[in-house]
């Protein structure tokens, strides 16, 4: 009897696996690159990010002065996205439409208005606040997120590859 319980909860946890694994493969159409690099709070071109909840900033390739990856996917950029949650918190994401790349094959950077992404092309309404949910429009993937962290006065931006 000890033997089926034990296999029994062998098979839930590879389940509850393979269920965590497709999931996640499923929302993150976009493909990977490398993604490492740093913003400094005394950078004046990124103070409103710091010490302004809600707001945003683009990172484009021709940053690439701040470390590797700047340019994201198909150089379309990066979002940095202040959460305002529990003091120095960020999201970042890719500003290539995860709708418009598995859809039609296409590459559309997303447009920043206030704390949403809109893409031009399928008009997928993002939330930045959101993780990057769509809100409304015909996308249902999320946007690519990166790994962010607030540490000694600048964000890391990086992603897990």
């Amino acid at each position: 009897m000890l033997v089926s319980k034990l296999e029994f909860i062998f098979i839930l946890v590879i389940m509850q696996f393979a269920f965590t694994s497709c999931h996640n493969e499923e929302n993150d159409v976009i493909p990977d690159i490398t993604v490492e690099f740093y913003i400094n709070y005394s950078d004046p071109e990124f103070f409103d990010l710091f010490y302004t909840p809600g707001t945003s900033a683009l990172v484009s390739a021709s940053q690439t002065y701040l470390g590797i990856g700047t340019g994201g996917f198909d150089n379309n950029g990066i979002i940095i996205y202040n959460t305002g949650m529990e003091g120095f918190e960020y999201a970042a994401f890719d500003r290539t439409c995860p709708h418009c790349y598995i859809d039609a094959g296409v590459s559309v950077a997303v447009n920043v208005d206030g704390v949403f992404a809109v893409c031009p092309r399928c008009s997928t309404n993002y939330s930045l606040g959101g993780s990057g949910m769509p809100q409304s429009g015909p996308g249902h993937y999320y946007l690519k997120n990166y790994q962010t962290v607030f540490s000694g006065g600048s964000i890391r931006v990086w992603n897990k590859k």
